[in-house]
C-alpha cells in the first residue's frame, strides 16, 4: 500500500490538470484490466469482461488536489496566484510550492509563498486571501513570463513522509490515500466471480465533482462506492465532528447514500473484525457520491472515508492502516454478493 500511495502522491494532479496522476494511476491499474482515460483526465479500468446477470459495481476516489493558478506576473517578477479548491490560507503563508510551468523549458520551478515577518506586522495582520496569494520564485518578469503562462499550476510541497508507526504525511492525500486504497481493493477482487468491477479514478472532485459524474454515466454501474477522506480528530476538535485516526474507514449514512449499502458494510465489517467507525450526515455529503448517485437513472451508493488530519494543508496525515482496511473492507462487502 505504501509503495503505491507513494507513487501516487509524487505525481502533480491539481484540478483540472490531473495529467500526472493520471498517468500513475494508469501504471498501477494496468495490470488489473482494460485502462481508458477520459476526455476530463479521469481514468477507467474495467477489470472483468461484463457477464449477464452479475451486478456491475464502480469504486471510484478522485485523483485531483487542492492547489494554485497563476493569475498574473508582476513587473517585480512575483507570481500572483488563485486558488484551485478549498485552500486553508492560514497555513500558506512561508509555504513552499512548485510552479509547473508550460512555457519556455516546462520546468517545474520551485517557489515560496510571501509572508510577512512579525517585526513588520503591527501583530494584529491576518494571512491573506487565497485569491490575493503572492509567489517569489526568484525571477526578473522578463525571464517569468518567458516560462510561465496564465492559468499554470501550482503545487504545495509536501512528499509522502513516513511517521512514527504507521502513520504518513503528504500534501496530496485527500485523496491519493482513497485512490491507493481503491486500487488496494481491486487488487483483492482479482478473481471475484460476484460482480463486474470498474474502477474510476476520477477528476475535479476539489471545483465540482465533473469527473465523478461523468466517469458514472460512461461506466452506467448498478452499485457504486466512493472512497474519500474526512475530519480526524486533534486535540482541539469537537469529537462529535470527527473520528480516530487508526481505528478503520468510516461508514457514510446520509439522505444521498443507499441505507441498505451503509448497512451491508456495517455488517460486513462486524462479521469479519474490520475495524469501522461511522459518519452520520444530515445533508450532501460533500464528495463524489453525490454526483453519482444522480447519474443517469440514479445509481445505489455507499461512502467510505478515511479520517485524514490537518486537510487542505501540505502536512495532511493519514494512517495506512485506514487505507488497508478500507480495501479490505470494499473487497469483502463485494465478494459476498449485493443485491
Amino acid at each position: 500500500m505504501f509503495n503505491d500511495l507513494e507513487i501516487l502522491c509524487a505525481a502533480p494532479g491539481v484540478s483540472g490538470d490531473e495529467g500526472g496522476a493520471a498517468e500513475a494511476a494508469e501504471r498501477l491499474l494496468s495490470p488489473l484490466g482494460e485502462v481508458t482515460r477520459t476526455p476530463l483526465s479521469s481514468v477507467l479500468c474495467r477489470m472483468k469482461p461484463a457477464r449477464a446477470g452479475l451486478p456491475h459495481v464502480m469504486l471510484t476516489a478522485h485523483l485531483d488536489s487542492i492547489g494554485m493558478m497563476v493569475t498574473r506576473i508582476t513587473d517585480k517578477g512575483f507570481v500572483k496566484a488563485a486558488p484551485c479548491g478549498g485552500l486553508d490560507r492560514r497555513s500558506l503563508s512561508g509555504a513552499r510550492v512548485t510552479v509547473h510551468a508550460t512555457g519556455e523549458g516546462r520546468e517545474t520551478l520551485p517557489g515560496v509563498i510571501l509572508a510577512t515577518p512579525p517585526h513588520l506586522s503591527d501583530g494584529k495582520s491576518i494571512p491573506p486571501k487565497a485569491d490575493r496569494l503572492v509567489v517569489d520564485i526568484g525571477m526578473s518578469a522578463e525571464t517569468a513570463r518567458r516560462k510561465l503562462n496564465y492559468g499554470d499550476r501550482i503545487t504545495l510541497d509536501g512528499p509522502l513522509t513516513p511517521l512514527l508507526g504507521d502513520r504518513v504525511a503528504a500534501a496530496s492525500l485527500d485523496d491519493r490515500a482513497g485512490c491507493a486504497a481503491v486500487i488496494g481493493a481491486a487488487k483483492l477482487l482479482r478473481e471475484c466471480a460476484a460482480a463486474e468491477i470498474s474502477v474510476a479514478l476520477v477528476s475535479q472532485e476539489e471545483v465540482g465533482s465533473a469527473g465523478a459524474a461523468t466517469a458514472a454515466y460512461a461506466l452506467a454501474p448498478d452499485f457504486a462506492f466512493a472512497v474519500d477522506v474526512s475530519f480526524g480528530s486533534t486535540p482541539d476538535d469537537r469529537p462529535e465532528d470527527c473520528a480516530e485516526i487508526g481505528k478503520g474507514p468510516m461508514i457514510g449514512f446520509a439522505p444521498i447514500l443507499d441505507r441498505a449499502l451503509s448497512r451491508r458494510l456495517t455488517e460486513t465489517a462486524q462479521k469479519h473484525g474490520i475495524p469501522y467507525q461511522t459518519e452520520i450526515i444530515g445533508s450532501r455529503t460533500g464528495t463524489d457520491a453525490d454526483f453519482i448517485a444522480v447519474s443517469r437513472g440514479g445509481v445505489r451508493t455507499g461512502l467510505l472515508s478515511i479520517p485524514l488530519r490537518f486537510m487542505h494543508t501540505a502536512g495532511e496525515i493519514a494512517a495506512l492502516c485506514d487505507l488497508e482496511q478500507t480495501a479490505r473492507l470494499l473487497a469483502k462487502t463485494i465478494e459476498e454478493g449485493l443485491s
